[in-house]
């Protein structure tokens, strides 16, 4: 095998599409049972005039940015692209790990190792969300959620609830949270909001500064903590409750029964919704030692690219700059050229190579 796409959300199915165009053998690697990428596992209140950009694939319309819900538009969307391109998509199967042989990389999956001369990584964040750690948070009997297990605003209906984080999802959760329930917000630093439209210029300015941390091999900041926040109309009712204006800093322990700020005060709450964040889902690349002494994957290109400094073979899609709709499309057709390239530079390795590697 040429390449092994692994993933097969926005990015992965840009770079399947693009090295299909190429001419390149490949497979697609999906551990979800549906098509859908992330998007099939957002929750019921997030409607595609929510999102940017979101499902804009290569020689494809854009999708109508309507009052459906994301998480079946997009999947349903995902899906027809899949079959009326004819990708190789193969679910579901989970890569556990990737490993060197003799030149050659080893997908090991759960159905079958799989050895190729390159892959192209793109398992983007979801699954890997982060919750920092506050002393006394495992004693804490009221709820504990992240962004992942977010159930709809029905669920907190009459509860007072704990929202911690400074991005996107923190903002849509208040707005949703407000009108029906007691929310308070914390937030590690002092928001900044945006004032100005949203522009593609703005978009690619976001982009660069994430590049420039992953081109010095630093651990990539998401593109939506540059971009700053912005309320839409479905926030305004939250915004004349006031309740962004009552932001507070972070509080410094967690209790049983609530949260103890820094001046030793106590606030009662019953569920804590983390909306902290992810970090990139590459575990399975660990074997191949790609993070630099800066603690991430430096990308060739000053950043801008998709292979990794370390090793070439690996082409990186959903990670610093493109982990954002804004910048997956490109990056899709990025590594795919970087898949061509590295290929044309190292023909010489044999074909029986690769039918040798698992044995």
């Amino acid at each position: 095998m040429s390449s092994v796409v692994i993933g097969a959300g926005q990015a992965g199915l840009s770079a399947s599409y693009h090295l299909q165009r190429l001419g390149i053998e490949h497979v697609v690697l999906d551990a979800d049972d549906a098509p859908g990428g992330a998007w099939q596992h957002r929750w019921d209140a997030l409607t595609m005039r929510d999102v940017h950009r979101v499902a804009e694939l290569p020689d494809n319309p854009p999708p109508v940015h309507d009052g459906r819900r994301a998480n079946q538009a997009v999947p349903a969307s995902f899906g027809d692209y899949e079959r009326r391109h004819r990708l190789p998509v193969l679910r579901p199967v989970r890569v556990t790990r990737v490993t060197d042989s003799d030149g050659l990389l080893i997908v090991h999956a759960d159905d079958a190792d799989r050895p190729t001369r390159t892959i192209v990584n793109a398992t983007g964040t979801w699954t890997h969300p982060f919750i920092p750690h506050y002393p006394g948070m495992e004693t804490f009997v009221g709820e504990q959620l992240h962004t992942v297990d977010y159930p709809g605003p029905e669920h907190f209906r009459g509860k007072r609830v704990l929202v911690v984080g400074g991005g996107a999802s923190a903002v849509q959760f208040i707005g949703a949270l407000a009108p029906i329930t007691d929310t308070l917000w914390v937030t590690r630093r002092e928001p900044v909001w945006r004032t100005d439209d949203f522009t593609p210029e703005a978009g690619r300015a976001a982009v660069a500064l994430v590049e420039q941390r992953v081109a010095r091999g630093l651990p990539p900041a998401s593109v939506v903590s540059v971009t700053g926040l912005a309320l839409r109309d479905q926030e305004r009712a939250a915004e004349r409750l006031g309740a962004y204006d009552r932001r507070r800093p972070m509080f410094s322990s967690i209790e049983p029964d609530g949260v103890r700020w820094p001046d030793g005060s106590f606030e009662f709450v019953d569920v804590i919704l983390w909306a902290t964040g992810f970090r990139p889902a590459v575990a399975h690349l660990a074997p191949l030692q790609l993070r630099g002494p800066g603690g991430g994957i430096q990308l060739d290109n000053h950043g801008r690219g998709t292979a990794a400094v370390r090793d070439p073979r690996v082409q990186l899609v959903g990670y610093g700059p493109s982990a954002s709709t804004i910048g997956a499309n490109r990056a899709g057709r990025v590594a795919a050229r970087g898949v061509a390239r590295y290929l044309t530079d190292h023909a010489e390795i044999p074909d029986r190579a690769l039918s040798n590697a698992v044995g």
